[in-house]
């Protein structure tokens, strides 16, 4: 489509910080591309940016072709068409920067850090949460992240979970927590506060895959063999009841997205206050009863055996005392037994 009307939205400057400079790039199109979509065209005349990059500014009003407004990726250019294109910065663009965002450091070495996430951080930038993300933060902490994938992150929380967290500071360090991670040499242990007295086994293995809920792409779901999906497996040990539900220790064999939020819904117990899969607010809580509380693992490097773990957050403290449940950061950690039913 070409637009010509001056109050058209797609004239409207895309969303970036203010001072964010822009160039403008003029182009002919030559007659190899004749016939060519508009976006494919552009990709081939601008190489050193990406197609979606491209699209969005198609999107935005910031290409001209032939005096008028370009805004659909499908227009067939024509040989020789001249037009420019405005190189504005988008927020994904500016996603990757450093920002002084601090961080609680649990353990730092030369090629490891291990960081406790506070509930509300996001891990990486994504749309709705393009800055004040950790990667920002471990951006603008340590310049050597900037040469590494991702700023040396090899795994995630989620949003609204708090706790433990790897990042990798080196290259050799990154690859070899990968393949640990894969391997499931690396041992992540949950606690969690769930909805509805537990029943049965105090100790129970959740084997079931998980894939994309086939009536809510925006949730996973355990799925069965009709619909794609990851082998995934959690061990939930049941650490004391009560009358409103239950605390419960959590270890990840694999590591799937959601997995536990989505194998203690799948059980009859989901997180409290995570509406997205089954759980309301209680106890006190807005957010998901989830958090990372300890790691253990080889150190990547030198092999030496590391083990970390990160108390209740207050809120998940204040949970916990709000159900008259016991708080025994001692008797969660591994090793302990479960509790009777």
């Amino acid at each position: 489509m070409i637009s010509t009307d001056p109050q058209d939205p797609a004239h409207d400057e895309l969303d970036a910080e203010p001072g964010a400079e822009a160039e403008t790039r003029p182009f002919t199109v030559p007659p190899g591309l004749h016939g060519q979509r508009l976006d494919r065209a552009l990709a081939l005349l601008v190489p050193e940016f990406s197609r979606s990059y491209l699209v969005q500014l198609l999107d935005a009003g910031a290409v001209r072709l032939e005096g008028a407004t370009a805004t659909k990726a499908s227009h067939k250019v024509r040989a020789g068409d001249a037009g420019s294109i405005e190189l504005r910065p988008t927020p994904q663009s500016q996603a990757f920067l450093p920002e002084d965002i601090p961080l609680q450091v649990v353990h730092e070495d030369e090629h490891l850090l291990v960081i406790a996430k506070p509930a509300g951080l996001v891990v990486h930038p994504a749309p709705g949460n393009w800055s004040g993300t950790l990667l920002n933060a471990l951006l603008g902490r340590d310049v050597a992240a900037r040469s590494l994938p991702r700023a040396g992150i090899v795994h995630r929380l989620d949003k609204d979970t708090s706790g433990l967290m790897l990042v990798a500071r080196t290259r050799t360090a990154m690859d070899r927590l990968v393949a640990m991670i894969a391997a499931r040499e690396v041992t992540r242990q949950y606690l969690a506060l769930a909805h509805r007295p537990w029943e049965g086994a105090a100790r129970r293995r959740i084997d079931a895959h998980i894939g994309r809920d086939p009536r809510n792409r925006l949730r996973m779901a355990v799925v069965d063999s009709h619909h794609p999906g990851k082998p995934a497996a959690t061990v939930a040990e049941l650490l004391e009841n009560c009358a409103q539900g239950c605390a419960v220790r959590c270890t990840l064999e694999t590591g799937r997205t959601h997995q536990i939020r989505v194998h203690l819904a799948h059980i009859g117990h989901p997180l409290v206050a995570d509406p997205t899969y089954g759980g309301a607010p209680a106890a006190g809580l807005q957010r998901q009863a989830l958090h990372a509380f300890q790691l253990a693992l080889a150190h990547p490097v030198t092999g030496a055996p590391l083990a970390f773990h990160a108390p209740l957050p207050e809120d998940l403290r204040q949970a916990w005392s709000a159900w008259g449940l016991r708080y025994n950061e001692a008797a969660w950690l591994p090793g302990q037994p479960a509790a009777a039913p």
